[in-house]
C-alpha cells in the first residue's frame, strides 16, 4: 500500500469516527479515482479547478431559495431592516474578500495547501466544522502575510 492511499484510508477512518459524511465521501471519491486508474487524468484537474467548482455549487445552494420563490425582493427588503441582517451583509462582503486572497495564495504557494488541509481535517473531524476552511483559512493566512510584509 502506497503512502497516499494509506493517508486517505486514515482520513476515512477519522471521518468515520467523527461521523463526518462529507470527509468520508471526499476520501471515497479520491480512492475510487485512484483505484480505477484515472488519477493522472482527473486529480490534477480536480486540484486545479475543484475549489471553483465547489464555490459554484455552494453559490447554487445559496441561491436556490431565490429560484424557488422562498426569498424575493420583499424578503430582502424586510431583512435589511434588522441590525443582524446588516451584520450578515458586511460579514458576507468581508468573507468573500478574504476568500479571494485565499484563492491567490493557494494558486501561488501550493505548499500552504498541506497545512490548510490538515487544519481543515482537524476542524471537520474533531469539531464538526465544515470543509470550506482551506479557502477561508488561506485567505486569512494571505491577509496576515500581507500585513506582516507591510510592517
Amino acid at each position: 500500500m502506497n503512502g497516499p492511499v494509506l493517508f486517505l484510508l486514515i482520513l476515512f477512518i477519522i471521518g468515520l469516527i467523527a461521523k463526518n459524511q462529507s470527509l468520508m465521501i471526499a476520501v471515497a471519491v479520491l480512492l475510487m479515482i485512484k483505484m480505477i486508474g484515472l488519477e493522472e487524468k482527473w486529480l490534477p484537474t480536480i486540484h486545479e479547478k475543484g475549489i471553483h467548482w465547489g464555490v459554484t455549487i455552494i453559490t447554487i445552494a445559496v441561491l436556490a431559495p431565490i429560484a424557488t420563490g422562498e426569498i424575493g425582493f420583499k424578503e430582502l427588503a424586510a431583512s435589511l431592516r434588522s441590525f443582524s441582517a446588516w451584520i450578515a451583509l458586511l460579514s458576507g462582503i468581508f468573507v468573500a474578500l478574504v476568500a479571494k486572497g485565499g484563492v491567490t495564495l493557494l494558486s501561488t504557494d501550493p505548499h500552504m495547501t498541506a497545512a490548510l488541509v490538515f487544519g481543515t481535517i482537524i476542524a471537520v473531524s474533531l469539531f464538526h466544522g465544515v470543509a470550506v476552511g482551506p479557502l477561508i483559512g488561506a485567505g486569512i493566512a494571505y491577509m496576515v502575510m500581507k500585513m506582516v510584509e507591510y510592517f
